[in-house]
């Protein structure tokens, strides 16, 4: 399917043609991206990766705390 699109402003004109050059991708790539993107239809939507699921659950481990202690241990020999 091809458009034409007509009295596109200024600074989002720069805006996609900056993001262009910024991703080393061709104008055409990047206003398609971001009309998908804008009309909730992007094929691929970023995932964003946090520990919201892991944040608060560290238990007291001793095995776990004289390990790591004995990693601070200093060989005077060495």
């Amino acid at each position: 399917m091809q458009y034409t699109i007509r009295q596109v402003p200024r600074n989002l004109d720069e805006a996609l043609r900056r993001a262009a050059r910024e991703r080393g991708k061709s104008l055409n790539e990047v206003t398609i991206e971001a009309l998908a993107r804008g009309a909730g239809v992007a094929e691929e939507r970023s995932r964003q990766r946090d520990l919201a699921d892991i944040a608060g659950t560290w238990r007291k481990d001793p095995a776990f705390d004289s390990a790591l202690a004995a990693q601070h241990t200093i060989d005077e020999e060495m």
